[in-house]
């Protein structure tokens, strides 16, 4: 069995400040103010990590929040402002049907029209959408055996088979990376795994391990092909 996916993590100034943003805008719960617990086929937990790291480029990964009609794209966008976050412009043409925002701490998300189709079997968070490499959506497939959705003009995305937002990668021109990304994957192997046997099934797959030596605190900090960080955990 493969490493599953636990947790998205932000790094944050605030931290509890962050979770709670998030905490409203999804409908989740928190038990120690700063991981999110899903109460839907999402999979994996939200945690906010403390950082006092300046946020200088958009991020690798946003959220793709979905619409069933025009008028709860209006309230998610509303509800949005009013707990802090903010229109950002990154690009997108004024013909565009999603919205594009930022949280507290600037990291962008999107709210997307109603009849999307490639996200219409989602859930509220559509999709992880992530700016990478046909080769690094290969990688994230066989690492969490999650199957391929799209492959196409060098786009890919994944999802799990229990359902669940989709992972995506937009291919071809990927931004240079500019530091340690501010949102990282938190895996673990399945409880009678084993933690190096999966370092190394990672490693053989085209990722990198990042640390030397013992693992610190349990995690074993590698990177994939396009060199994002991620952390793989202690069997869980």
């Amino acid at each position: 069995m493969r490493s599953q996916l636990i947790a998205l993590c932000f790094d944050a100034h605030d931290p509890r400040g962050l979770a709670r943003f998030w905490t409203q805008i999804l409908g989740w719960e928190t038990h120690d103010g700063v991981t999110l617990l899903p109460n839907d086929d999402t999979g994996f937990q939200i945690r906010c990590l403390p950082s006092q790291e300046k946020k200088t480029t958009e991020n690798q990964i946003h959220f793709d929040l979905t619409s069933q009609s025009s008028e709860e794209q209006e309230r998610t966008v509303a509800r949005a402002l009013e707990l802090g976050g903010r229109h950002i412009d990154i690009g997108q043409s004024p013909d565009d049907g999603h919205v594009v925002l930022a949280d507290p701490e600037g990291n962008e998300f999107c709210v997307i029209e109603p009849g999307n189709k490639f996200l219409a079997d989602c859930g509220f968070i559509g999709a992880l959408a992530c700016d990478g490499s046909q080769e690094v959506g290969y990688f994230w497939s066989a690492a969490l055996d999650w199957p391929l959705v799209w492959d196409q003009d060098q786009e890919t995305a994944i999802r799990s088979p229990h359902g669940g937002p989709k992972i995506t990668w937009g291919g071809p021109p990927v931004a240079p990376k500019n530091g340690k990304n501010r949102l990282h994957f938190d895996l673990a192997p399945p409880a009678d795994g084993d933690q190096l046997a999966e370092v190394d099934r990672l490693v053989s797959l085209g990722a990198t391990r990042l640390d030397a030596g013992r693992p610190e605190g349990g995690r074993v900090l590698m990177a994939d092909p396009d060199g994002n960080e991620f952390c793989l955990l202690t069997p869980r």
